[in-house]
């Protein structure tokens, strides 16, 4: 008797001691996780978030603005303590206007505040908040944009996109089908986000629940899962009790099959320590992808433009209309019918200059039409999401790429400037019976603002990298490939 109870004795203390190594390796695996995510997934996972609400806000205010449903009044002041997807339940055909009108409202309003107030950390996104996340993005199946959808919500986005694309401008109409296209890709790439941080959130609750079931187990005891839910409560108070992973986390360590369980976790987290150890490699290598960041970063603007271009139009008209004279509208008319050039509209605008000074300049309104044009058609192929676009900047030389880089931040910093003095002029000088009818552009020129902030960043990025370089240069380390490799974009 005493030969058998030592054999288990001998038996359980080197399971036990395996499990306490595998223990050890897992812990370590998911710090070096977690770093990953936060550096590599989190920053990803935000930016396609911030391109799903710009691309819906898109389709949200063409809808709006061809009369398909209303503007709720109450938009602005409801208030998003945490993310609830709205409703997707059936309604009568009679009541169409007043339900989507408060949904659509309403999804605006919730990607408004998981994009600009939620906070983006791997230890946030817990799995009832990524639940939530998936549950909001896929509120419409953008997969599936058809009015034979079986979603209601779906069936009416489906109708009313087709509708707001009827008599549309080419540069509109792009605009559109570029923004149902990014919600279907951008879909794809904030599932594929938070699937990684579900299963980074999976094995780091097996991992806190193994370590308490490990550390109040008697000795030689296997426990059981029943046994496991009665003590979670003592255990891990305040925790939620997940049946699924506990039965995950009992197979792992206490089947027959634990060992082959075990390595396939580990595995999966190498894999990805080892992609964290190869980006790092080629950043350190070639920083020129860092400068074609900076410039899809840019590119993100064009969809933005384009919406600015259409509200600073009919501001334009509204305001030209009231302050024209009988006769001026007349020569206008005839020079129309001639096909004569228009006239130039000059504006005096006020700017504040670096000393904070109030400075006026004259800016006309054709040319700044004409630029913001060219500036949408040049810029909207760098945001577009191809392999191809990637592929023909990295043909180009750092020296090229940072040339249009550093040019293209300029002339935006330069533009919101002047469309900043511009928003404020339309809205402190057109009459005050018109002047519910100016349209504001502050979303948008925040929306720019933080584009080429972003791009500036990426320019800095690109520097001091190119910096340390030319240190390890110096110190005489060697660096194993050239900076224009291809393939280390």
């Amino acid at each position: 008797m005493y030969g058998i109870a030592l054999i288990k004795r001998f038996y359980y203390t080197r399971d036990m001691s395996e499990l306490t190594d595998y223990i050890k390796k897992l812990s370590e695996a998911i710090d070096a996780r977690r770093d990953w995510l936060e550096k590599n997934e989190i920053p990803k996972l935000k930016e396609e978030l911030r391109v799903f609400q710009t691309s819906y806000s898109v389709l949200y205010k063409a809808i709006l603005k061809k009369g398909l449903i209303n503007e709720d009044p109450y938009k602005q002041e409801a208030k998003v303590d945490e993310i609830q997807a709205p409703d997707t339940s059936n309604f009568l055909e009679n009541e169409k206007n007043d339900k989507l009108t408060l949904r659509f409202a309403d999804f605006d309003n919730q990607l408004d505040f998981l994009v600009n107030f939620y906070q983006y950390s791997v230890d946030f996104f817990t799995m009832d908040r990524i639940k939530r996340i998936l549950e909001l993005i896929k509120f419409i199946d953008w997969s599936h944009l058809t009015s034979n959808s079986m979603s209601i919500n779906t069936h009416y986005m489906a109708e009313f996109i087709n509708q707001v694309k009827s008599g549309l401008d080419s540069l509109t109409l792009s605009l559109i089908n570029e923004s149902t296209s990014n919600l279907v890709s951008t879909t794809g790439k904030v599932t594929a986000s938070l699937k990684q941080l579900a299963n980074f959130n999976r094995e780091s609750y097996k991992l806190m629940a193994r370590t308490a079931i490990t550390a109040n187990l008697p000795e030689g005891e296997i426990p059981t899962a029943a046994q496991i839910k009665k003590k979670f409560p003592q255990l891990l108070p305040g925790t939620a009790y997940y049946p699924d992973l506990i039965e995950e986390i009992l197979k792992e360590d206490y089947s027959d099959s634990s060992k082959e369980l075990r390595e396939a976790v580990l595995k999966s987290f190498i894999i990805i320590a080892g992609k964290q150890k190869k980006e790092e490699e080629t950043a350190a290598v070639s920083v020129k992808y860092i400068l074609i960041e900076g410039i899809r970063a840019l590119g993100s603007i064009s969809r933005v433009l384009a919406e600015v271009a259409l509200k600073l139009d009919e501001n334009n008209n509204l305001f030209a209309h009231k302050r024209l004279t009988l006769r001026e509208k007349f020569s206008r008319f005839i020079n129309s019918l001639l096909n004569k050039e228009p006239e130039s509209i000059i504006y005096e605008l006020q700017y504040a200059d670096r000393s904070g000074n109030r400075v006026m300049r004259k800016v006309n309104f054709n040319v700044l039409r004409a630029d913001m044009d060219k500036w949408i058609k040049n810029l909207s192929p760098m945001g577009m999401d191809k392999a191809s676009v990637t592929s023909k900047l990295a043909a180009l030389q750092e020296t090229q790429l940072m040339g249009f880089l550093e040019k293209n931040i300029r002339d935006m910093q330069s533009l919101h400037k002047t469309l900043s003095a511009m928003d404020e002029y339309f809205k402190t000088n057109i009459d005050k019976d018109d002047r519910s009818k100016v349209k504001g552009i502050k979303p948008e020129l925040s929306t720019i603002k933080n584009a080429f902030i972003r791009a500036n960043q990426k320019r800095c990025d690109y520097n001091a990298q190119k910096e340390e370089v030319e240190q390890f240069k110096k110190l005489g380390i060697t660096v194993s490939k050239s900076d224009g490799e291809k393939g280390s974009v």
